[in-house]
């Protein structure tokens, strides 16, 4: 639930765990959750999930203080912590369930993620990342949220590459 001082974004980009690392570093961001969607099961299990049968994709749901950070500034670290011309899969983690997608919740965050997407592509990127409306997003075990500060690692798959030339 966000009131109308905060706001929703929900990005998938291969691993939860990395995505995850990066977005909640950023000024602004209140929250962070890891979990699933995109998908058709209910509720789904991580060991469901990882098998790449429900459809669901690895997610981070973002809940952060627009007067802080844009919706615009966590879309393109969130291009340039994964690499967005793999499609499903990030680094050894292959599957669906690893794929590049914006879960978008309202027209702004569409069009943002579009533009941002054509920039990219515009400068030469193949780019694979999907834009969806998002659906219901489903919190995985609490093993998995905050991982690498929990465990003291750092990211495998998500290694910051700046990424864009205007800004």
């Amino acid at each position: 639930m966000t009131s109308t001082s905060t706001q929703r974004a929900i990005f998938a980009s291969g691993c939860f765990w990395g995505t995850e690392y990066h977005l909640k570093k950023q000024a602004g961001v209140l929250s962070t959750s890891v979990g699933f969607t995109g998908g058709h099961i209910k509720n789904p299990a991580y060991r469901e999930v990882c098998m790449g049968t429900t459809g669901h994709a690895e997610a981070v749901e973002v809940i952060f203080d627009p007067s802080i950070v844009s919706f615009e500034s966590l879309a393109r670290l969130f291009f340039e912590t994964h690499d967005p011309t793999q499609l499903n899969r990030q680094g050894p983690d292959v599957g669906t369930q690893y794929r590049s997608e914006i879960f978008v919740l309202n027209e702004d965050q569409r069009t943002v993620s579009a533009q941002l997407i054509k920039l990219l592509e515009d400068a030469g990127l193949p780019v694979q990342t999907q834009i969806t409306s998002a659906g219901p997003f489903y919190r995985a075990e609490e093993y998995h949220h905050d991982y690498y500060n929990k465990s003291g690692g750092s990211p495998y798959c998500h290694i910051y590459t700046k990424r864009f030339t205007d800004g």
